[in-house]
């Protein structure tokens, strides 16, 4: 399995245990109520999403990354699409972390 298919899979573990916010309300939610412990914006989001997130994140100390498509953070989350979405359990967004080789903790 390519690193690309476990990191996607593995979002898709977190969402099935209910581990994810998806959505940029619901991300948005749940970094502002510190419950957010990594944000994933995907690369084709608009410029205005990804500044968004990223000045959200900066401010809120939670650590944020851009991967993926939205297509593909949808399906993995079980939606169509996802422009972003957040790792609500410290475990699952430490994992991923390490997966995408972040040397950052949660």
């Amino acid at each position: 399995m390519k690193q690309r298919d476990k990191v996607l899979s593995m979002i898709g573990m977190a969402a099935r245990a209910g581990k994810v916010a998806s959505g940029e309300f619901s991300t948005e939610k749940a970094v502002k109520t510190g419950k957010g412990r990594l944000v994933i914006v995907a690369c084709d989001a608009s410029d205005n999403t990804r500044k968004m997130f990223r000045n959200m994140c900066d401010y809120y100390h939670v650590p944020m990354i851009e991967y993926s498509i939205k297509e593909e953070l949808g399906r993995w989350t079980g939606n169509t699409y996802r422009a972003s979405i957040c790792i609500l359990d410290e475990g699952f967004a430490n994992a991923l972390m390490k997966k995408l080789s972040l040397n950052m903790e949660v």
